[in-house]
């Protein structure tokens, strides 16, 4: 095991600047999988969970979306959220319980309401509750991308180190070619965060600015 004293960021920066595989790249067809990005997430003046860490996050998922929609590609919200007892948060629940936990994130609620910031177009957007950390797990979202012809994943949201990083490496064991843009990912510490993108993009995903993926929808409408 390497041990030299770099930071996850400096780590990050050295294996961007530096490639060393293939990029699996776009293929015909992307669909925009924007994952948990909910009240308990994303607002921090409101709740203690939440994070942030570029404050366009949201803004760049709702241009990614409103070009693939524009595009005739499929767009595909998550959310978090257990019924009142958390009896379906299973073992995931089972470390914590309190007002801040993971399965004390009821439907309804404040916590598991989408963002007011998101563009949500609720005539065309797919939108899933989730209970597990991939955007995958136990929701239809496999059967809509075979449907829609889907080939390419692009995923944004939170947290870097658990539901995007759960949803691409999901991504790509499907099959797609999977396209995490960066500054769509937020995380609690940069060192989950970076450490994450940098495992991501060693072996799982594309990690990319989101320019890329930008100039690649605006192309195509």
């Amino acid at each position: 095991m390497v041990s030299d004293g770099r930071t996850a960021k400096q780590i990050f920066e050295d294996v961007m600047a530096n490639p060393s595989r293939a990029k699996f790249g776009f293929g015909e067809k992307l669909a925009i999988v924007n994952v948990d990005f909910q009240n308990a997430y994303t607002c921090m003046e409101m709740f203690k969970t939440a994070y942030e860490t570029d404050p366009r996050q949201i803004e760049y998922a709702n241009t990614l979306s409103r070009l693939a929609r524009k595009a005739g590609m499929p767009v595909i919200w998550t959310h978090v959220g257990y019924m009142d007892n958390a009896a379906d948060a299973g073992v995931w629940g089972a470390r914590t319980d309190t007002p801040d936990s993971l399965q004390n994130i009821k439907i309804p609620s404040q916590r598991h309401d989408f963002d007011d910031r998101c563009d949500i177009d609720r005539a065309v957007d797919a939108v899933y509750a989730k209970r597990m950390p991939s955007a995958f797990f136990e929701t239809p979202l496999a059967s809509y991308l075979v449907w829609h012809k889907v080939d390419t994943v692009i995923v944004t949201g939170g947290s870097t180190s658990g539901c995007v990083r759960a949803t691409a490496v999901d991504a790509l064991s499907h099959g797609y070619r999977t396209i995490v843009p960066i500054e769509t990912c937020a995380d609690k510490h940069e060192s989950y965060h970076y450490a994450n993108l940098t495992d991501l993009q060693l072996k799982y995903a594309d990690v990319e600015p989101v320019r890329t993926v930008i100039d690649w929808l605006e192309q195509r409408t």
